[in-house]
């Protein structure tokens, strides 16, 4: 049987015009704008802030944002194990304090007073060899590799471990230096997705030797408002500590993920370090407590106008988290840079959120009662939707807050 031209010709046409049809335009990002930057969960900095300078005690400001609680003496006197490098392929330490040194030991020692070093020097450095840390210790110009291990500890003069004048060493690991003056530091060969690396902790006391170190708020800002700070920055910690994460051989990261822990570095500010470290010394045990227990002290910068509950942003509940006004996020003198915000993020970005191979639209489907987004809703350009708590996206995609609003499609 034939098939006529004219047929032929008739069918062409009808399938070029179902397949404009089904053609959807992917747009190459997504525009938003919102207020606020972080989670929104418990006490806000800002609005801290805000209260400090109208007067208001730490006491007031930490009852005001978190529901329930008491504040109270606890022994705060744990040592934590902090995370300083994650995933690192390599890492030097070194001293840099005139006639001080280091010493390296092979294995985890933990606070074991009658072990011996393997060697000593003023830089080690470290690689990853395999499933094994590769050190080569270095003094003046004499460099001697060691054997490779799966862990070691390093101390240095001037601490609880040893004697000998203070020193501070650098840390140097991704890039970034950093300088720590406190208590030990541990490296562990771990598997991961990529292969064996680094992880590196500092194990200090958290009472001052971390506290000291925390740098999640600048240090001119209001007495009161450091105060809460730091009874905010203690009481997490404290609600962590001893709880062994193996993925980073720690209690606690030492970033945003947990608190910014930036050592020596925080303590020696130019004028003003010396205002958080006596804070910290101030408040000393002071800590929030829910049933005699200490809560998971949540805080962030600022909102869009209302603080959030945990169950909103995370899916679970905590009792001491609520939503109450927090108009200091909105004071333009306090917060210029987050009151309001514009972000366009990329098509590959807003794809991946969702774990889709691309996204053609986006609804946002309800908000909460603190304004932040409930949900949001992607679909993708063969019509499979994937919807996410708006937390959940915000962190996803970095844009500052889920206090946002889709503005346009960029094609």
């Amino acid at each position: 049987m034939r098939t006529s031209k004219a047929f032929l010709a008739l069918l062409f046409l009808f399938t070029s015009v179902i397949s404009q049809a089904h053609a959807v335009d992917i747009p190459q990002s997504f525009a938003f704008t919102g207020s606020g930057y972080g989670h929104g969960v418990g006490l806000s900095q800002m609005g801290a802030r805000s209260m400090a300078l109208a007067g208001q005690s730490s006491d007031q400001i930490l009852n005001y944002f978190y529901k329930d609680i008491a504040i109270e003496q606890l022994d705060d006197s744990k040592i934590l194990r902090v995370n300083i490098g994650h995933l690192l392929s390599t890492a030097k330490i070194a001293s840099s304090t005139k006639d001080s040194f280091l010493q390296i030991y092979q294995g985890d020692i933990a606070n074991q007073s009658d072990v011996l070093p393997i060697a000593s020097g003023t830089s080690i450095s470290f690689s990853i060899i395999g499933s094994t840390i590769s050190p080569k210790v270095t003094s003046g110009k004499t460099s001697q590799v060691l054997a490779r291990n799966r862990f070691f500890t390093i101390r240095w003069s001037g601490t609880r471990y040893l004697e000998g004048p203070d020193t501070v060493v650098a840390v140097n690991s991704s890039g970034l230096t950093q300088k720590y003056r406190y208590g030990q530091i541990q490296l562990k060969a771990v598997k991961s997705p990529a292969g064996y690396r680094i992880e590196m902790t500092n194990s200090v006391r958290l009472a001052d030797e971390y506290l000291w170190g925390v740098s999640e708020m600048p240090s001119f800002w209001p007495v009161a408002a450091l105060e809460a700070q730091a009874i905010a920055s203690r009481t997490y910690a404290l609600s962590k500590a001893g709880i062994y994460r193996n993925a980073c051989d720690c209690d606690l990261y030492g970033v945003i993920s947990d608190q910014t822990f930036l050592g020596y570095a925080k303590e020696i500010e130019k004028k003003y370090g010396a205002i958080w470290k006596e804070t910290v010394t101030r408040t000393a045990g002071l800590t929030i407590t829910q049933s005699g227990a200490p809560i998971t002290a949540y805080f962030f910068s600022s909102s869009g106008g209302k603080t959030e509950l945990a169950e909103n942003a995370w899916g679970s509940a905590r009792t001491y988290t609520q939503i109450v006004d927090d108009s200091g996020s909105l004071d333009l003198t306090l917060n210029p840079r987050f009151v309001t915000w514009s972000r366009e993020v990329p098509q590959s970005i807003v794809a991946a959120a969702f774990v889709l191979p691309d996204v053609v639209s986006l609804e946002i489907l309800n908000t909460n009662e603190s304004g932040t987004v409930g949900q949001i809703q992607a679909t993708s350009s063969d019509g499979i939707k994937v919807a996410l708590r708006g937390e959940t996206f915000r962190s996803r995609t970095k844009i500052p807050s889920a206090w946002f609003t889709l503005v346009s499609v960029q094609n």
